[in-house]
């Protein structure tokens, strides 16, 4: 199962005529989940073509504008749409008072339920048959917390030539043995689902830093990630800035991604005084060479590795 990844907005705190507020969304079977929601992200989504009424979650990094102003507009455009399915949205404390203000003062009215999930400490925050999320607590200027989506271990890969060979009929047993359940075979023997199973096959990581200063926390969460995707809104000579107003640097990003053990990394959150980031590039790519710096409407797939 692939993942499909979607940088909506990538601008800082400010937008420019090439960067949208920040947004991630990323795409998994017939769900989306969506870190970050910046102003205008309903007309990114159009754009971008990801649509509004797959089953969605929302996952807010913190209550700055840049961060969740986008959440009054989706809501809107979602009900002018007719949406009928649930919409959840998690964040720090303050996001329920936020979505809760939006439903009193904005006078649209909404066609789906709105769940609300508030954050008080790190852990996992979202578990469901195939995947979780986990959170952690980031270093900013308030509170914040950084996002990652685990998928769950998937089954190992069943040998019908192996059944075949211990005697078991294809139909029902092979199903069985598939999901872990032992069978007799045609001739009244135990047959074990790892004597046909294959070991078994790992999920896909995505991990999201949110805005923050280099923190131990976020590096463990991220351990082995097949994608970090993590804020690095000033270059490095304004590391002093950037520790002031809770940011990192892209060499600090790197760093980061590389004592996890990523597999990639994509650099977002540019503020807006950089319009060429063939520098910021420059300066991760020192420390983590598979580093990217991401642009609007970047897109691509990650895919698991086959065993």
């Amino acid at each position: 199962m692939s993942l499909r990844v979607v940088f909506l907005g990538t601008a800082a705190s400010i937008p420019t005529d090439a960067r949208a507020l920040p947004s991630v969304v990323v795409r998994r079977k017939n769900e989306l989940l969506m870190f970050d929601c910046g102003e205008g992200v309903q007309r990114q989504m159009v754009r971008a073509r990801v649509g509004f009424h797959k089953r969605m979650r929302v996952f807010v990094s913190h209550m700055h504008g840049d961060h969740v102003l986008g959440l009054p507009g989706l809501l809107q455009s979602m009900s002018l749409l007719d949406r009928r399915l649930k919409l959840e949205v998690y964040g720090p404390v303050g996001i329920r008072a936020f979505v809760e203000a939006i439903r009193r003062t904005v006078q649209f009215v909404l066609t789906f339920p709105v769940e609300i999930h508030e954050i008080s400490k790190s852990g996992i925050v979202c578990d469901e048959k195939e995947y979780y999320v986990e959170a952690v607590r980031t270093s900013h200027v308030v509170p914040s917390f950084g996002y990652a989506l685990v998928e769950k271990p998937r089954l190992g890969r069943f040998d019908p030539k192996k059944a075949e060979a211990l005697s078991v009929p294809e139909g029902p047993l092979w199903s069985k043995l598939q999901h872990g359940k032992s069978v007799k075979n045609a001739v009244g023997r135990l047959v074990k689902p790892r004597q046909v199973v294959g070991p078994l096959r790992p999920g896909l990581k995505i991990a999201y830093s949110g805005d923050t200063r280099p923190k131990r926390s976020l590096g463990k969460l991220a351990r082995g990630a097949d994608l970090l995707v993590h804020e690095a809104t000033l270059m490095d000579e304004l590391v002093d800035r950037a520790r002031r107003d809770g940011h990192s640097t892209p060499s600090q990003a790197a760093e980061i991604a590389k004592k996890a053990g990523v597999k990639r990394l994509i650099l977002t959150h540019v503020s807006a005084r950089y319009r060429d980031v063939q520098a910021m590039l420059r300066e991760a790519r020192k420390v983590f060479p598979r580093t990217d710096v991401a642009e609007d409407f970047l897109t691509f797939e990650l895919a698991p590795i086959e065993a």
